[in-house]
């Protein structure tokens, strides 16, 4: 894998973490970032899964066997601890099916379906930047005579609208790899300094839609600065690739770590923060949380590798003893 987008993924595990740390920190306001992350992870996965060459039933699959194993898997061992319970609105279907208690997945499972039709047909590949201006319109249209405006919620990842800033950030990773002649390894001196100047002013536009009520009919900029955001962070990582790679290799080492367990780094850190964060003091809860949730993660990661290793293991005994009954039939 082209190493900018280890990089990515292990910058968008943390800032999602470092987002759920409110009360962690002496201030909130160093608890954020989790938007940022939640993009980037959904452009990464536009990215390594352009191209599509499975059909959907075998691509899909795959997409939810990788997904699903450490959701379930968790959420098994965090209901025997009594951390999660069954209420009237979240049943088992709620939480073992769909939408599960993890926005990301509900999302990615709905988001994977139009995404293959975009990876796989060649008339669709070649039409990116279309895509995503009838993402962005259709998105405009929906904000416009469908969305409550009056107060700021539009960065909410719990509500159906994000949706379409997922989608689109999946279309843009696709457009980077689609591209990438054009953007690896073409670093420009401007390409820092734009992509600090457009983090100020999405920060910013939080700030002020969370301060200012009465602007709330206008908080649609503050999706359009993300976006902008996304696509300059990606082509400033691309730029540096050769850069980064020159890293050192236990940063590289360090790095490829968390990228390699972002899902599992996610699906354990909530129950993890709550059950550590009221009983220590900062910077000792900052240290136990995070020392925490990369155990943890890992043990899940290596569960989940070892349980799909048996599962292919089984399936491949499964065809070859089918394969030779078919056989001795024959003869």
């Amino acid at each position: 894998m082209i190493f900018f987008i280890v990089v990515l993924r292990a910058l968008a595990a943390c800032l999602i973490t470092n987002s759920h740390y409110t009360g962690v920190y002496p201030t909130d306001i160093i608890a954020n970032g989790g938007l940022i992350g939640d993009v980037l992870f959904f452009a990464v996965s536009g990215y390594c899964l352009f191209n599509v060459k499975k059909s959907f039933p075998r691509w899909y699959g795959k997409r939810l066997a990788r997904v699903y194993t450490p959701v379930l898997l968790i959420t098994i061992v965090y209901f025997l601890f009594g951390c999660y319970t069954f209420s009237k609105e979240q049943k088992f279907l709620w939480w073992f099916v769909y939408p599960t208690g993890y926005h990301f997945v509900g999302s990615i499972v709905l988001l994977y379906i139009p995404f293959w039709f975009v990876g796989k047909f060649e008339w669709l590949r070649s039409k990116l930047v279309w895509i995503m201006g009838l993402v962005a319109l259709a998105y405009t249209v929906v904000y416009l005579f469908a969305y409550d405006k009056s107060y700021y919620h539009i960065d909410n990842v719990r509500e159906w609208m994000i949706k379409f800033l997922f989608f689109e950030s999946m279309i843009l990773g696709a457009y980077f790899k689609k591209n990438q002649d054009k953007f690896h390894n073409k670093f420009h001196w401007w390409l820092p300094i734009v992509t600090g100047m457009t983090f100020v002013a999405y920060f910013a536009s939080k700030l002020f839609f969370s301060k200012y009520s009465a602007y709330s009919y206008l908080q649609i900029v503050n999706q359009i600065l993300i976006f902008a955001l996304l696509f300059f962070i990606f082509w400033l990582f691309a730029s540096l690739d050769e850069k980064l790679e020159k890293l050192p290799q236990w940063i590289k080492n360090v790095l490829s770590f968390i990228a390699n367990m972002t899902l599992e780094i996610y699906v354990v850190q909530s129950v993890l923060i709550e059950c550590i964060r009221p009983h220590l003091g900062f910077p000792l809860n900052w240290l136990v949380i995070t020392t925490s949730i990369v155990i943890a993660a890992f043990a899940l990661h290596i569960v989940c590798k070892y349980l799909t290793m048996g599962v292919e293991w089984c399936i491949e005994k499964i065809k070859t003893s089918l394969q030779k009954n078919k056989e001795g039939k024959t003869e």
